[in-house]
């Protein structure tokens, strides 16, 4: 029997694991009853686990056959949910209000979880599999925290891999590219300081929702005239706050704030620099005063060239050739490019088989699609086995 078939016969067992994760949602580093939750499983298995990395991360370690090799490899899945109203009316919908798993992370840690289950039954691979579940990728960089106090000293990889769910591809199916696989996440605030006044007398004021109108299109020609064709990249202006209930009166300042988004640092760099140029030049045209607010976010994903090509022999040897696809990099960030940024390895796309008429991630109607958990799980499993192939 294959390891694909003989997961799916245990699906119900991964699904009832999802679904209770998914009925308790914890967001950053408080998902503290989801870590315990995930502890105690592995430890039921005779897993060795470490704790406290990252506040709340669990790290499984799965020795193989040959207890004395000093291989290891490191397989990534996320703990965290997000501060989102849930609203599928699904069963096993979340009991905390204003929390949800609505990017799947509770798919990624029961896929992992049947992975590490079967891994720790079977043991046919020389070496160490260290099971990752790291808290806090929805904006927290749990993965940067975890990698800074020491990851990969504590725990020596030859390599690491990642996954995530994604909606809009066939289900069951895989994508990967090398390279660039997520952008960057800056984002930036700017709060222009004007003089305000009587709107009947603007010739007295310096309006800064003019000058503020004027910086958000001046932005946006940013990405189209700087930014190579070739080369990917977004502006969005996300916030633009000015003004009170009066309508007669120039307020004195105005707020925007936005994301950037690139893929290559030289990109990235660049686009801080150009955006902090463009913001003061218009202020200084209509003789406003700014200050430019600009917080590094994530780095892009890169997967490594040879470890992107294994995934994907892996990936074949899972589901077949025909469904090991090509991915478009996307804007979307990811922090596992923190552990990428320190070791080799590769992220990967799982499909959900969702249409694009269907909720996708981050919608509070999303729920992960639990016909795939045996894919994914088994998925992981091939890595393992065959990276650190039995000697």
């Amino acid at each position: 029997m294959s390891v694909l078939k003989k997961l799916q016969s245990q699906n119900d067992e991964f699904k009832s694991w999802r679904q209770h994760i998914h009925q308790h949602p914890e967001t950053a580093f408080e998902d503290v009853n989801t870590s315990d939750y995930v502890a105690k499983l592995l430890e039921g298995w005779g897993v060795e686990i470490h704790r406290g990395m990252a506040k709340t991360a669990v790290v499984g370690i799965i020795k193989g056959k040959n207890g004395s090799s000093k291989r290891g490899l490191g397989l990534r899945a996320d703990l965290d949910a997000l501060n989102i109203l849930e609203e599928t009316n699904c069963k096993h919908s979340s009991k905390i209000s204003g929390k949800m798993h609505a990017c799947g992370h509770d798919g990624h840690t029961a896929m992992l979880l049947a992975a590490t289950k079967h891994l720790a039954e079977t043991r046919d691979f020389d070496g160490t599999v260290y099971a990752i579940f790291q808290p806090a990728e929805e904006g927290g960089g749990g993965g940067n925290v975890m990698v800074q106090e020491g990851f990969f000293d504590k725990f020596p990889c030859e390599a690491v891999f990642g996954m995530h769910n994604w909606p809009w591809q066939p289900e069951g199916t895989f994508a990967i590219c090398e390279g660039p696989m997520t952008a960057s996440t800056d984002t930036f605030r700017v709060t222009v300081q004007g003089k305000g006044g009587h709107a009947a007398f603007p010739h007295t004021t310096i309006d800064p929702i003019v000058c503020g109108a004027q910086i958000v299109s001046a932005i946006q020609h940013i990405v189209s005239r700087t930014v190579d064709p070739a080369d990917s990249a977004v502006i969005s202006v996300c916030k633009f706050h000015a003004g009170t209930e009066s309508l007669n009166v120039v307020p004195d300042t105005v707020e925007l704030g936005g994301t950037v988004r690139a893929f290559k640092p030289e990109t990235r760099k660049m686009l801080e620099q150009k955006l902090r140029h463009v913001v003061k030049s218009v202020a200084d045209a209509f003789g406003a005063n700014v200050e430019v607010t600009w917080k590094p976010g994530y780095p892009s994903v890169v997967n490594s060239t040879a470890e992107t090509e294994f995934a994907r022999k892996v990936a074949a040897d899972v589901v077949g050739k025909d469904k090991v696809l090509p991915f478009t990099p996307t804007m979307g960030g990811e922090d596992f490019a923190y552990f990428l940024q320190a070791s080799p390895g590769a992220y990967i796309a799982l499909g959900a088989g969702k249409t694009a008429n269907d909720p996708g991630l981050h919608n509070p109607h999303y729920d992960f699609n639990d016909d795939v958990l045996p894919v994914g799980a088994a998925y992981w499993v091939r890595m393992a086995e065959t990276w650190l192939k039995a000697k």
